[in-house]
Formats: structure tokens, C-alpha cells, sequence
């Protein structure tokens, strides 16, 4: 992950949740092994947006962003409560609608979503069987997804959302070309159907990716949204040291 950033803090990880990459464990089972990088590279999609997050203040929790009418403060109660919403569809408890919705910030949100960024993290880390059925009554209640799925579906949630939140405070976001060679394909899956148009929806019909550059751009069309999005002119957040 590479993200500009010369902060420190947030929620104290998971001591049972491992940052080194799955390959270092040489596993026999080629589904193991898959299985394994995925969840990896889950983490630091995720951990990649606290980064980001970690750089917000109070007054920018006004700001317009990438997605529809959403301020800043809608993104987080989005993004904190889908880290609950997921992490309950992974332990088995995903069909209780309470587990999704959506909280009004509370005095500290920054430190409150990277409590729940590891909460998903750890419940993700605790799924040993990638056809675990996990529900997603935000997606559908008449079936459920197995966990390879379901991780899948949050991890491009996180590459997408790390970038609303960089553009919307006007910070550069690399994710690494590993986790976006892994992210492209899911975006290519998502279904770009009526439900996009659904108020609420995290994403947009997908926009011509004609002339777009990178993976990144492309995953960012194909989810709805416009590579060139910049937020509109108001107060500049503080460089970091590092930033370019």
C-alpha cells in the first residue's frame, strides 16, 4: 500500500491478524493458498483507507465527495457501518438487519472507523472455508455468497472508497499494483444494472473507459466513477510529511 501519509495512531490490530504476505507460509493447498492472499489483500485495501481517514478533521467532515450528494461525514457512516455489516456476515450473523445500519457519527469517527476496520479484518482472518456462506441482505436476501465472494465484494469497496476519501481531502492514493490486479477483475463483475440507481448505492452506473490510464482508472470507471474528480476549491488539508 502506498499512501502519503506521516500519521500515527488509531486502533490498536489484531494480535492474531498477520501483515506478512500468505506466500511467506508456502501452503500445499492451491485453494488454501488463493484463499489466503485474498484475505491479505483484503487487509491492506482496508487498512490502506484508515490510513487515509486517519487524515481527517472535523471541519472537513462537510466536504463534498466522489459519490452523489454524499458529504464526507455520509462516507464515513457508510464505510463504518458496511466494516460491521461485513464483519457480522463473516461470523455467520448477517441476516440481522441491526448489524447494517447506518449510525450517526459519533465524537470521535476517525478512531470509531478504524475500530471497525479491524473488527473486519479479524473476522475475515477467522474464515478457514471460502465457500463459508456468508449474507448480504444489502446485496440480496435470496441467497447467501460464499466468503471468497463476499471478501471480494469489500475489498473493492476499499479501493474505491480509499480513493473517494483521498480526492475529497486532496491527497494522492496508490494502492500497489498486486491489490489492484486482484481488484480489476471483481470490478468487472459487479453488476451495472437498475440497482446502481438506487439511492444510497455506493455505486454509480459504470462511465466509458475509453483514454483512461492505469488500473486504477479503469476500476474507478466501471464502478461509476470519474477518474478526474477533484474537489471543489476550499480549504487545503495541511501536507503530510512525504506528500507530494
Amino acid at each position: 500500500m502506498h499512501i502519503n501519509d506521516g500519521a500515527a495512531g488509531g486502533a490498536p490490530r489484531d494480535s492474531r491478524v498477520t501483515d506478512s504476505h500468505p506466500t511467506d507460509s508456502h501452503p500445499t493447498d492451491p485453494r488454501a493458498a488463493d484463499f489466503g492472499r485474498l484475505k491479505w489483500l483484503h487487509a491492506q485495501a482496508v487498512r490502506g483507507s484508515v490510513t487515509l481517514v486517519r487524515r481527517v478533521r472535523p471541519e472537513d467532515l462537510t466536504r463534498p465527495t466522489p459519490c452523489a450528494a454524499w458529504t464526507l461525514a455520509d462516507l464515513l457512516a457508510h464505510m463504518t457501518v458496511q466494516h460491521h455489516g461485513f464483519a457480522a456476515a463473516a461470523r455467520g450473523d448477517g441476516r440481522d438487519p441491526v448489524n447494517w445500519a447506518v449510525r450517526p457519527l459519533g465524537l470521535d469517527p476517525v478512531a470509531a472507523y478504524g475500530a471497525a476496520a479491524e473488527l473486519v479484518i479479524a473476522a475475515f482472518a477467522a474464515v478457514d472455508d471460502p465457500d463459508r456462506e456468508c449474507h448480504l441482505p444489502e446485496f440480496t436476501t435470496a441467497q447467501a455468497f460464499p466468503a471468497r465472494r463476499a471478501i471480494g465484494f469489500h475489498l473493492i469497496d476499499y479501493v474505491v472508497h480509499s480513493w473517494d476519501v483521498a480526492r475529497t481531502l486532496g491527497l494522492g492514493y496508490d494502492p500497489g499494483p498486486e491489490l489492484l490486479r486482484a481488484a480489476l477483475p471483481i470490478a468487472r463483475a459487479v453488476p451495472d444494472d437498475d440497482s446502481r440507481l438506487a439511492p444510497g448505492s455506493a455505486f454509480r452506473p459504470g462511465l466509458p473507459a475509453d483514454g483512461t490510464t492505469g488500473e486504477l482508472d479503469r476500476i474507478l470507471a466501471l464502478l461509476g466513477r470519474s477518474p478526474s474528480w477533484h474537489a471543489p476549491e476550499g480549504p487545503a488539508v495541511p501536507a503530510a510529511p512525504g506528500d507530494a
